[in-house]
This record gives structure tokens, C-alpha cells and sequence, in this order.
């Protein structure tokens, strides 16, 4: 049984910075696609990073310079670090994980093709 349970969120001012991370236990997280969307109130569950089976990365224009995701294969977790955040930012944040071999810039739109996914964790930013 797959499972992904996120951690790090919280409440920071703007221009904070946060480490979100998220433990894969029951997949293997080495040569599949992993990521991270956010869904703010109202508002449709978007990408923000992903990183795909050939550990090539791509990053949604609002957060390109300020996020950066990372996968640690030996602990099975993933990671963003989130810095210079913005109120625009304040979002539940999920992990996903899946078995696609499309190209990482896909996934971060092809969210049905994520087979699992993480409770979420709350990140809120402080004007």
C-alpha cells in the first residue's frame, strides 16, 4: 500500500522560507515522477514543481527561482524548498507520485496521471 505523508508546512511572513518534505513508503521512488501542487481556496489544484524518471525538474513561472524540488532516493522522500515566499503562495500543499515517463514540464498539467497522493500540509504567508 502506497503511501505519502507531507510535513513542513506552516505559517511564515513573507519572504520566509519553508522545507516541505514528503515520506513514500509502499513506492519506489527511483525512475517514476513525483510532485508538487498546491490548491488555494477557490481555486483549482495547480503544479508547482515536479521532477520526472529522469530526474530532470520543471517549475510553474510563479515559483521558477524561489522553489527548488529535490528527491533523496536512499531516505524515499521528497522535498521542495520554498524561499522568498509570497502571500500568492498561501495554498494547501500535496505530493504526488506516479508511474508516467512523460517529461517533467507535462506533468506539472497532467495531474490525473498521478497515481498517489499525500494528504497535504498547509502553507500560509504573512503579508
Amino acid at each position: 500500500q502506497v503511501q505519502l505523508v507531507e510535513s513542513g508546512g506552516g505559517s511564515v511572513q513573507a519572504g520566509g522560507s519553508l522545507r516541505l518534505s514528503c515520506a513514500a513508503s509502499g513506492y519506489t521512488t527511483s525512475g517514476y515522477c513525483m510532485g508538487w501542487f498546491r490548491q488555494a481556496p477557490g481555486k483549482e489544484r495547480e503544479g508547482v514543481a515536479s521532477i520526472d524518471s529522469e530526474a530532470i525538474t520543471s517549475y510553474a513561472d510563479s515559483v521558477k527561482g524561489r522553489f527548488t524540488i529535490s528527491l533523496d532516493h536512499a531516505k524515499n522522500t521528497l522535498y521542495l524548498q520554498m524561499n522568498s515566499l509570497k502571500p500568492e503562495d498561501t495554498a494547501m500543499y500535496y505530493c504526488a507520485a506516479g508511474y508516467s515517463r512523460g517529461q517533467a514540464w507535462w506533468l506539472l498539467i497532467a495531474i490525473s496521471t498521478f497515481s498517489y497522493w499525500g494528504q497535504g500540509t498547509q502553507v500560509t504567508v504573512s503579508s
